[in-house]
């Protein structure tokens, strides 16, 4: 069965090429220009991917992710017209998973949206996750344990409030403790994406982990950083 994907963009010409570029690729593709309009498609039509502009009347992207992030995990890739950093990691803090700043070739579109849509046929067919579950249920650093049943993370005894893809980075570092992982091999493991020359999605969700399971988030004891290697899990 194909992919459904919403687009959401209030450029006319750019969601027509979006539209027939995406369809001549097999996808069947709802369209809407207005934020308020694309949250009730979403929830009505459960879609495979929102493909998500974050200028918008009626509910900016920003809000439109707060509120669908709600009631569904399904993958968001956001279109921004600056090149902002500001905006990249609101999106992302928001509930976004993947994003492209305008302008941007169709070709690379193409290749994130195959990404996305990758992991969401993984997570479907599921049972890698829960058969590595099954055999190995938690895992425990001292005080911080991962129950890999309930996705839940608990630092002292104590659940910690982590985002989806915060719980994932945290996993992926657990399972490959001691070992160093460069930001080109965890974004390909992690978001599903090959590297494209911007690994910042790795080190601000890095940052945001060390916040909630470091000591001493400037002092780093869990998750260091190895220069010009990438990062290594000491658990």
């Amino acid at each position: 069965m194909s992919a459904k994907i919403l687009v959401v963009e209030d450029d006319r010409a750019l969601l027509e090429t979006l539209t027939y570029n995406l369809r001549k690729e097999g996808y069947l593709v709802t369209t809407a220009s207005d934020g308020l309009v694309a949250l009730q498609l979403a929830q009505q039509q459960s879609p495979d991917l929102v493909i998500l502009d974050i200028m918008l009347p009626g509910l900016d992207g920003f809000e439109f992710t707060r509120r669908l992030r709600q009631q569904s995990t399904v993958p968001i890739l956001m279109l921004t017209a600056r090149d902002d950093e500001i905006d990249r990691v609101v999106g992302l803090e928001v509930g976004g998973d993947d994003y492209l700043t305008k302008p941007f070739s169709m070709r690379e579109l193409m290749a994130r949206v195959k990404a996305q849509l990758r992991r969401v046929n993984m997570t479907k067919g599921l049972p890698p996750a829960e058969a590595r579950a099954e055999e190995q249920p938690s895992l425990t650093f001292g005080n911080l344990t991962l129950h890999r049943s309930r996705g839940e993370v608990l630092l002292n005894g104590t659940p910690l409030t982590l985002k989806p893809k915060e719980y994932e980075l945290l996993l992926y570092f657990a399972e490959h403790p001691r070992r160093l992982l460069s930001r080109e091999r965890i974004l390909e493991d992690v978001w599903g994406w090959e590297y494209t020359g911007d690994s910042r999605t790795v080190d601000v969700h890095v940052r945001w982990l060390r916040q909630k399971i470091e000591p001493d988030p400037s002092r780093p004891e869990r998750i260091i950083t190895v220069r010009g290697g990438g990062y290594r899990f000491e658990g």
